[in-house]
This record gives structure tokens, C-alpha cells and sequence, in this order.
């Protein structure tokens, strides 16, 4: 069961733990940028370093997704559904669980990104990390929006920080298509497995944004109803 301090911070907070999930989960996504600079320098003991603390952030956000689900009531008496709450945090878990992936895969192959993708690839790696933050952004919003009764210009500041993560998110997709295309041009010069490796971390960068943005989306839902 739950221990009483976490019970004692949703009851003051329905949406707190929620908050606490995405702000560890962002953090989790963002130990992306120094990991990928170890990558690029080949110091892979630090890599392999940055690797466990992702792993045990992740694993810290899995302990807040159990204790939420186990501890959130089925009738919370407030303008947002049980169901709602346990949707946005799955969406939110799998930015974790996604950058848990991205570093283990590479640092388990010991994967090289080649010297003419890195700034390419930093470029849009930061891109949807901004994705990962702006949906931090967004449901670190969800207790002013519970004071105001989910009403007012709260949920106009909320609409126009979904919009901007929906932009971000577009940015991703085309900087993906982009860096593919390079990687095209020049994966002939690579040893061929390694490429099929490239073009898989590439596919689940981008994820953290379209993941990002379905909690958006997800919100945008709540929000309209």
C-alpha cells in the first residue's frame, strides 16, 4: 500500500503526484543531451554512467505511476475524470520509458553517430526535448486550472501552450525527415547494421515529441469537454 505521506500530498493536491511525474520525467528525457555528449566525445564510461541515472529516474517515475494509480480515488469531486488522469499519466510514463530505451540501445551497441549527422542530430534532439517540456509545461498548469474551475482565462494560457507544443512538434517532424535524408546520402560509407541502428534512435528521438504531444492532445480533450 501507498505509505500516508504521498496519500497526505494527494489529499491536499489531486493533481500534484501527476505534476511530480512529468517533472521527473522531463528530467529523465533532458540527461538526453549530456548522454548523447559523451556519445559524441566515445567517453563511454560516462555514458554509461548518464545511462544508470536515466534508468533510475525512470524507475522513480514508475513508483509515483503505481502510488497515483493505487492511490487515486474512483469519485474525485472536480472537473476531470479518473480515467483522464490515469490517461495522461501512461502518455507521460512512456517519455521515460522512451529515453530509458534510446540510451540503453545505445550504449549497449556502443553506437557512433557519425561526425557528419552530430550537429544535425543535437539540433533535433533539442527540438524534442523542447517538445518534453512544454507538455511539462502544460500540466504543471492543471492545479491553477482546477482552481478556476476549468474556466476563464486560465484555459485560454493552456490552449495557447497545447498550440505551441503542436508547432513543436511539426518543427521535429520535418528536422526528422531532414536528418534521414543525410543519413541516406551517406549510410553507403557505414557499416550497414549500424545504419538500421541509426535510422531505429532517430525513429525514437522523435517519439519523445509525439509522445509529448499526445499529452497535449490529450489535455486539449479534457479541456473541450
Amino acid at each position: 500500500m501507498p505509505n500516508n505521506s504521498f496519500l497526505g500530498v494527494f489529499a491536499k493536491s489531486p493533481l500534484k503526484p501527476l505534476e511530480d511525474h512529468i517533472n521527473i520525467v522531463y528530467k529523465c528525457s533532458r540527461s538526453l543531451l549530456p548522454f548523447f555528449e559523451a556519445v559524441f566525445a566515445e567517453e563511454w564510461t560516462a555514458a554509461e554512467t548518464i545511462q544508470k541515472e536515466i534508468s533510475t529516474l525512470e524507475r522513480q517515475a514508475d513508483t509515483i505511476k503505481r502510488e497515483l494509480r493505487i492511490s487515486l480515488p474512483s469519485g474525485i469531486f472536480m472537473p476531470i475524470q479518473r480515467q483522464d488522469v490515469l490517461d495522461l499519466l501512461t502518455h507521460q510514463d512512456k517519455i521515460a520509458n522512451k529515453a530509458k530505451d534510446i540510451s540503453g540501445r545505445v550504449v549497449g551497441r556502443r553506437l557512433v553517430i557519425p561526425s557528419e549527422l552530430r550537429d544535425e542530430f543535437m539540433e533535433y534532439l533539442k527540438r524534442c526535448l523542447q517538445a518534453t517540456g512544454q507538455a511539462r509545461k502544460v500540466i504543471n498548469e492543471l492545479d491553477e486550472l482546477l482552481e478556476t474551475g476549468f474556466k476563464g482565462r486560465e484555459v485560454r494560457l493552456v490552449e495557447n501552450m497545447i498550440e505551441e507544443l503542436d508547432r513543436i512538434e511539426d518543427d521535429t517532424d520535418k528536422l526528422q525527415i531532414s536528418l534521414r535524408q543525410h543519413l541516406l546520402r551517406i549510410e553507403s560509407t557505414l557499416n550497414p547494421v549500424d545504419v538500421m541502428f541509426l535510422y531505429n534512435i532517430i525513429e525514437w528521438v522523435g517519439e519523445l515529441a509525439d509522445i509529448s504531444e499526445r499529452v497535449g492532445s490529450r489535455l486539449e480533450l479534457m479541456l473541450a469537454n
